[in-house]
């Protein structure tokens, strides 16, 4: 009774902040998961982690308690919201192909988030969850996860690293690559597209009796769905960078809060 006693302080802080990873990571955070599923899972690699990592550590039950909890909590928020950003790269791509194409007046409700997505950006969302299935991605994460302690342990110092604007400067410039990425995923049907516009420009010019917004419309989804068709064998290799560069930021992000005040 008295090892669960003592244990317990940092088996809750260890709970804290893989369930909150299991809020907002895709895959876990989806409304088609069972609450009741995150929560035993979030149980039993908590037990895993407070064997592994927590039993070696203590804590004392007092008033700075509640921030440690809440440290906690923040924490795993910013993991998952940092992989939760990257996979929002291909949702956007596809808004902006949608915009291009006009399937943009036909948005539809995503069955995993709850929320209306793009036609193109949902199609590409669900094809990134399976190849990040396939490869294993979720184990991955998992890893990477309980493997957060050997960088982020308990007593780490996030509202430091919040006070001096670290964390803050470095997702504002996660966030603007999220958006370069999906410009440069965007890129080739917007640049076709482009290209079709700009050849039903000339076409109203020199042959002034076709109707240009009857042509277009089709004619800009034919030629969207074509370059699509060509791209997808490439969205294998695509997304298998993107995954690349959302571990590599995930290390970013343990090593500025890993680091100390003013690194």
């Amino acid at each position: 009774m008295d090892a669960i006693v003592q244990g317990f302080p940092i088996f809750l802080l260890i709970f804290c902040r893989i369930t909150s990873f299991f809020v907002v990571a895709p895959l876990f955070s989806m409304k088609s998961v069972p609450n009741s599923f995150k929560i035993g899972l979030g149980f039993f690699i908590s037990f895993i982690v407070y064997l592994t990592y927590g039993v070696k550590q203590t804590v004392d039950i007092d008033a700075e308690y509640i921030l440690f909890v809440l440290r906690e909590v923040l924490v795993g928020l910013l993991i998952g919201y940092l992989v939760y950003l990257f996979f929002t790269v291909v949702q956007t791509a596809g808004a902006f192909m949608d915009l291009q194409i006009g399937f943009a007046m036909a948005n539809i409700v995503d069955p995993m988030t709850g929320v209306s997505s793009p036609l193109l950006g949902n199609f590409k969302y669900m094809l990134m969850i399976m190849m990040f299935l396939l490869m294993n991605g979720h184990h991955y994460l998992l890893t990477g996860l309980m493997d957060s302690y050997q960088w982020i342990p308990i007593d780490n110092d996030l509202f430091a690293r919040l006070m001096d604007g670290s964390i803050t400067n470095y997702l504002s410039l996660a966030l603007g690559h999220t958006f370069l990425l999906a410009m440069q995923v965007a890129a080739p049907l917007v640049v076709s597209m482009f290209l079709t516009d700009a050849g039903l420009g000339f076409l109203a010019k020199t042959a002034p009796q076709y109707n240009v917004f009857v042509i277009g419309i089709p004619l800009k989804m034919i030629i969207g769905l074509i370059v699509l068709v060509l791209l997808m064998p490439g969205m294998a290799g695509l997304f298998d960078k993107l995954f690349a560069i959302l571990f590599n930021n995930l290390e970013q992000l343990f090593g500025i809060i890993k680091s100390p005040p003013g690194q």
